[in-house]
């Protein structure tokens, strides 16, 4: 095959379970363990993988490069544990090792949450570059949700990546607290102020437009109550890490005094 598929993961123990196994026509995985503590490297020694450990950095694409470079096929399918592939999108990718004119592939990808589909919304066809040439691509490694970087033409395979981010409420809220932590710290780098003008633009200008626009004017409320929430908390995204960037810098006075 030629191709290496690349995974990290903190406490995905239940998904490598389950995905691991379905791996079993490529030539290589690597899977890079972010300081779990369930037998997640357990799993993944067991199915065969290439296993490394290394810190839980907040920034997911300093290990997901780590990753990529431990891969040793030309071709790198970089996968989340939560991710699935379909044997029609397998029997697609198996065909690009006679490419010899695209450097990386982009392909849709579904996102299921709370045992829905969501069509509509924004949240399809969420097109991922997954599949590409190890020297031909790389991460910046400057925000955690940037994109890959391709370095040559980008084809589009027809099939659907299933992606499974969040099985209940309490998991979505977990990685929201992560996601919106993260943002906060960004936004605290950059050199953003509380000011009038700025919360004014995180609490209004940004949120509702938002919401209006992926609920009302995507269809976000074709795919009921979940496209209802994820609309909702889409839109409190902007309020909720500018309300976490002003915590930061109040704990940052308040450290700066007490020393």
């Amino acid at each position: 095959m030629n191709i290496s598929v690349t995974i990290i993961g903190h406490n995905e123990v239940d998904h490598l379970i389950e995905l691991l196994p379905q791996l079993n026509w490529v030539d290589e995985i690597v899977y890079v363990d972010c300081e779990s503590n369930d037998n997640s490297i357990e799993i993944a020694k067991n199915q065969g993988c290439k296993v490394f450990s290394r810190p839980n950095n907040s920034n997911l694409n300093i290990n997901k490069s780590f990753a990529i470079n431990q891969a040793s096929k030309e071709w790198i399918f970089y996968m989340d544990p939560d991710e699935r592939i379909s044997e029609s999108l397998v029997t697609e990718i198996k065909q690009v090792n006679n490419d010899t004119i695209n450097s990386a592939f982009k392909m849709k990808r579904r996102n299921h949450c709370f045992g829905v589909w969501l069509k509509h919304g924004s949240q399809y066809p969420d097109e991922q570059i997954r599949l590409f040439r190890k020297d031909h691509a790389q991460f910046p490694e400057k925000h955690v949700h940037e994109k890959l970087k391709v370095n040559g033409k980008v084809g589009t395979l027809e099939n659907d990546l299933n992606h499974f981010p969040y099985l209940n409420i309490s998991q979505f809220l977990r990685k929201f607290d992560f996601y919106t932590g993260v943002e906060a710290g960004y936004l605290r780098d950059a050199g953003t102020c509380i000011t009038f003008s700025n919360t004014l633009k995180f609490l209004v200008l940004k949120p509702f437009p938002r919401f209006i626009r992926r609920y009302f004017l995507r269809g976000g409320f074709r795919d009921g109550l979940p496209g209802l929430f994820f609309a909702i908390f889409d839109a409190l995204n902007f309020a909720v890490r500018y309300f976490k960037l002003w915590e930061l810098k109040k704990i940052s006075k308040t450290n700066k005094k007490n020393s």
